[in-house]
């Protein structure tokens, strides 16, 4: 046989336009498949975000100066599902379960087992005062916490950083914040862009 009419005949032509043709599909489908990985991985992660963490704006003026009114910041809601809020954490918090019921932010300063009294303006726990390292005013109204406020199993007693401007556990219609009822801890600061990043304080 003529080796070269053979490479020309139209049956071996065809079929490496057949054998071309797969390995161009086999491509494009690897491509595809790739494209589909990363949408898949994605959609996770903005789903996986949206779980993990939720953009608040500051409505109030309860944690000035260390949060301002306008300022938005991420919290995270995950974190307390693997452990408890720590003295002094920032958390964002609910007074009841209702999904219509008001964000409010506060410090924590009293924890499960704990009595919160405040006297003379100053915070005590368990009878000693304490020191919080921070250029807090004075408090001029103890509310509920002049006699002492004793903390259940679960339960928080939290204070804004305005001592003096500031609805928080001191008063009737806020009280002990119950574990369930945290929303999350602030965690990131989104703006204003001089204070973008990690919360301090």
């Amino acid at each position: 046989m003529n080796i070269r009419k053979w490479k020309d005949s139209p049956a071996l032509k065809e079929t490496r336009d057949m054998l071309e043709t797969k390995l161009e599909d086999k491509k494009v489908r690897g491509i595809l498949n790739w494209i589909f990985q990363i949408a898949v991985v994605l959609i996770f992660g903005i789903l996986a975000g949206i779980a993990l963490f939720q953009s608040v704006t500051v409505q109030e003026s309860a944690m000035e100066p260390t949060l301002q009114v306008g300022e938005r910041f991420f919290v995270n809601r995950a974190v307390y599902k693997v452990s408890s809020p720590e003295r002094g954490d920032i958390i964002v918090y609910k007074t009841s379960g209702s999904d219509d019921a008001a964000l409010h932010i506060g410090r924590v300063i009293g924890l499960p087992g704990e009595t919160v009294q405040i006297s003379n303006g100053a915070v005590l726990i368990n009878g000693e005062v304490y020191n919080e390292n921070k250029n807090f005013p004075e408090i001029s109204n103890a509310g509920l916490a002049s006699d002492g406020v004793s903390l259940e199993s679960g339960e928080y007693f939290v204070l804004g950083d305005n001592r003096n401007n500031s609805e928080d556990s001191r008063y009737g219609d806020i009280g002990n914040i119950n574990k369930k009822y945290i929303v999350g801890k602030v965690w990131f600061v989104i703006s204003p862009k001089d204070k973008f990043g990690f919360l301090k304080g």
